[in-house]
């Protein structure tokens, strides 16, 4: 298949929503309009590399701009390292990159849909199905 010259792709997480940008270039990765270097954590920031490392050359020949909104710490990575991974699938049209991705982690490529259970009227603070506790005497 035909490269692109520019993808954008959207990444979600729990709150968190991802925008990322992916163009041709020197394999520039910004987190937030910072280098993802100035990402304070490390677990966090591994999270982030990882469908960078599954893709090998691939990554290295592209910039990605990413913009999370939303959420916590882990989630907008989780959206973060999703986005980057569908970007990389779309720019490149690689069946085989997503095959790849699809078999280290299934959440790279698709969306998680589970949220919270809204809570329920009359006991609303105790949670979403918490009911008054019956006596038998």
């Amino acid at each position: 298949m035909k490269k692109k010259k520019e993808v954008m792709v959207v990444g979600k997480r729990k709150l968190a929503v991802a925008k990322a940008i992916v163009r041709k270039g020197k394999g520039m990765v910004r987190f937030n309009r910072a280098p993802l270097e100035a990402l304070e954590s490390e677990m966090l920031r591994l999270m982030l590399e990882e469908p960078l490392i599954l893709a090998g050359d691939v990554a290295k020949g592209v910039d990605i701009d990413i913009t999370v909104k939303g959420g916590g710490k882990v989630g907008q990575v989780e959206a973060a390292r999703q986005s980057i991974a569908l970007g990389l699938v779309e720019f490149t049209g690689d069946a085989k990159l997503k095959e790849i991705f699809e078999n280290y982690d299934k959440n790279l490529l698709k969306v998680d849909w589970r949220r919270t259970e809204p809570h329920k009227p009359s006991r609303s603070s105790q949670g979403p199905r918490r009911h008054k506790q019956r006596s038998k005497r």
